[in-house]
């Protein structure tokens, strides 16, 4: 009995032994192979290679702001493809630790490329392991995730040479193609999935799930050849089949934006409200399905269909993550419906949804700034560009709509700079205007408004020092008869007191002197800790204080009166060149004609007031100032200009004589004769009615009066300059000069 059993165990170590050569076709060895290749070795890398397309599927993250990509991946173009395992790796390491410094889809190809080295049957020129097809599909497919597009096409290829008959050989194909189209061999990828789709059709239908892989595929290659007619066709034709949920419904979702981008609404409503009530559809396309809906509904009665639509999805909670989106959408629809105010409700919503990214905030703060942008509220609306351009990722930068907005808030920054030169010289020569006794009247009263609100911030502060007792705090933390009854302990209380003292104090960050929320007052509400007997007076609530600030030299009152006539001008023109607002224009302007104390401004003032008067159509108004133009000043080019608006100007023959003269002056200057210069200038500028060399006249008129005159004198002679040439060169260098000496 005992020989028959060893006699029984020998001969299945011998089958054993014997079916894992392979180089013998018989059944057992077949078998075994198969066996072995599919359940051990590319099991394995089937685990690895699925694990890789979760890791793709992770990083990968769509801008539903832009057209999807037909194939949710993005391949890094400055990435250089290695080969999974380098020349030399491998002595001196176990499997486990090659493995471990192996990235999923190199170990997909590792496995892959086991299987083949190991269980291939390769006998008479035929393989006998009916799975070594599907480990060069694997190695294929896991080299084309890599970027390693050569390699992979090598191993799709030799499938389709040696395996023609095999199970895979038309997913083979579409892979073929897609590595062809990545290889920018997109033509050739065409006729291939062509050959596929139109030859073996008519041989044998084509399973579904091979027929949807081939028109995305065709749709891949046709985008990149920029032929939309037959990608839409595609497209259309893949998502109808809708096997693969996930792709099918991005096929249909990146249609309806082609649709969309050619301006073909309707179309583009039909795919996405067929996809929004799709239950088939992954829930993220479905929800932007409704967004891009309402992006493509006019402002008609269908926007209130839609608007209710995105309304029941905010109320619904699965949907907070996409709050930022609906948040915004339904602001676009409200404003296209003139509710603006709701418009506004609904952008900041966006902004404050906790699921958010900064190119979804751009959008939000543009409407923001749109929407006070054409209330006339300049000011807002380029806090809100600055906002666009603060979130701006680099990615992004150079858009064809972040650089309008660019070039939008910088005309609103200088806007906002002279606005508040204006508005701060105006409340500086209003107290320098008022009486001492108005002055002493003004002051006292803003001593007492601040007092008021020192002793107030006081107040909150001896109210915080019994804010622990308040809620259970002090003396209970060290009372054992209170053990677990503390108040940081009992969420009720807890979340009693975050209430109670956020409607106390608000949100306040966490830092030291939290209770105040102007810290430049911390050093004068603080209890001093000096002994001393003598009173300390807080020197904001001194009179002297206030009045020593008060200007009273007449050339830095000249000076604040020409910085601020010169703001007044330049706001003049932004508002009548940039911003196309005459009625802001005429209002600066107008009030700088009334302010000047002389006659350097009138000119281009009268002129840009005749252009503005004209264009709105008040004639009465047009002719007064095109008047002061003929009558004072006719030989000069506003006065030619006016005569004659469709004729160039001719130079004048003595233009060649002035620019002598400068010459002369110049080299006067260069031989440092600055009085002589300047007398010079004074002399020889009232002949001169017309040049365009008159600002560079004026700017050495200066320079040279800075060389032997004192730093006021120097400063009023820049400041005629850059008020009176501020669009110019000249005047922008007299500009420079200033605000180095102010320095």
């Amino acid at each position: 009995m005992k020989k028959l059993y060893k006699l029984l165990v020998f001969n299945i170590l011998i089958a054993i032994v014997y079916s894992c050569s392979v180089k013998k076709d018989a059944f057992l060895n077949r078998n075994f192979h198969a066996l072995t290749t599919k359940y051990n070795v590319l099991f394995n890398g089937e685990q690895a290679y699925q694990k890789g397309l979760e890791e793709i599927k992770e990083k990968h993250e769509d801008n539903f702001w832009k057209r999807l990509q037909i194939e949710p991946i993005t391949f890094d173009d400055k990435i250089i493809p290695t080969a999974a395992v380098q020349p030399g790796s491998g002595f001196g390491e176990s499997e486990e630790e090659e493995e471990r410094n192996l990235t999923s889809f190199e170990r997909a190809e590792d496995k892959a490329r086991k299987a083949i080295e190991t269980h291939s049957m390769n006998i008479d020129g035929y393989e006998k392991n009916r799975q070594i097809d599907d480990a060069y599909l694997l190695l294929g497919k896991s080299r084309y995730y890599q970027q390693r597009f050569i390699p992979a096409i090598e191993a799709f290829n030799y499938v389709i040479a040696n395996y023609p008959n095999a199970n895979l050989i038309n997913e083979t194909k579409i892979w073929r193609a897609k590595t062809n189209i990545r290889l920018d061999n997109e033509k050739l990828a065409i006729e291939s999935l062509k050959f596929l789709l139109e030859v073996e059709e008519n041989e044998k239908e084509l399973p579904d799930e091979i027929r949807e892989q081939a028109h995305t595929a065709l749709a891949m290659a046709y985008q990149k050849t920029d032929t939309v007619q037959k990608v839409i066709e595609h497209l259309a034709k893949a998502s109808e089949i809708f096997k693969n949920k996930e792709q099918a419904s991005r096929d249909m979702f990146v249609l309806g934006q082609i649709y969309s981008e050619l301006g073909r609404k309707d179309s583009a409503r039909m795919v996405f409200n067929k996809l929004a009530d799709n239950k088939k559809a992954p829930y993220r396309y479905r929800i932007r399905s409704n967004i891009e809906l309402a992006k493509n509904t006019p402002n008609d009665s269908a926007s209130i269909v839609v608007l209710a639509r995105l309304k029941k999805l905010i109320k619904n909670s699965d949907n907070r993550k996409f709050l930022n989106a609906l948040y915004y959408q339904a602001g676009v629809l409200e404003e296209g419906r003139n509710n603006t105010d709701k418009a506004v409700k609904y952008f900041q919503k966006s902004l404050n949804a906790k699921n958010n990214n900064d190119y979804q905030k751009t959008y939000a703060y543009e409407k923001l700034g749109n929407i006070a942008f054409n209330k006339e509220n300049y000011l807002l609306a380029g806090s809100f560009y600055d906002s666009v351009l603060q979130v701006t990722s680099k990615e992004f930068d150079q858009e064809k709509r972040i650089r309008r907005i660019r070039r939008k808030n910088k005309g609103l920054t200088t806007l906002r700079k002279h606005e508040e030169l204006v508005k701060n010289n105006d409340s500086i020569l209003k107290l320098v205007a008022m009486s001492p006794d108005e002055r002493t009247s003004f002051f006292e009263d803003y001593i007492e408004k601040i007092k008021n609100e020192d002793e107030e911030r006081k107040q909150q502060i001896l109210n915080a020092q019994n804010f622990g007792s308040s809620f259970g705090g002090g003396a209970s933390i060290n009372n054992s008869a209170n053990a677990g009854k503390w108040y940081f302990y009992n969420t009720r209380a807890l979340g009693f007191g975050k209430v109670e003292f956020e409607k106390i104090w608000g949100t306040r960050p966490l830092e030291d002197n939290w209770r105040l929320s102007d810290k430049s007052t911390i050093d004068d509400i603080s209890v001093s800790g000096d002994d001393s007997n003598e009173e300390k007076v807080n020197p904001r609530y001194e009179l002297s204080t206030y009045l020593d600030e008060i200007p009273t030299d007449k050339n830095e009152i000249d000076g604040l009166i020409a910085g601020r006539n010169e703001a007044l001008y330049q706001l003049g023109l932004i508002y009548k060149e940039q911003f196309k607002n005459t009625d802001l224009a005429i209002k600066n302007l107008e009030r700088l004609d009334k302010l000047r104390t002389d006659n350097n401004l009138e000119l281009p003032i009268s002129y840009h007031l005749y252009q503005v008067y004209n264009e709105v159509g008040n004639q009465e108004k047009a002719i007064q100032y095109k008047n002061v133009i003929l009558n004072k000043y006719p030989e000069t080019s506003f006065a030619q200009i006016i005569l004659n608006p469709n004729k160039k100007l001719t130079e004048e023959k003595k233009e060649d004589i002035v620019l002598n003269k400068y010459k002369e002056l110049y080299y006067l200057y260069k031989q440092n004769k600055f009085e002589e210069v300047v007398n010079e200038i004074d002399s020889f500028m009232p002949t001169v009615n017309n040049s365009e060399l008159i600002p560079k006249f004026a700017l050495l008129k200066a320079l040279a009066t800075g060389k032997y005159q004192d730093k006021e004198a120097y400063k009023k002679a820049l400041e005629f300059v850059a008020v009176s040439y501020a669009n110019l060169e000249e005047g922008k260098k007299a500009q420079e000069i200033i605000k180095r000496l102010n320095k």
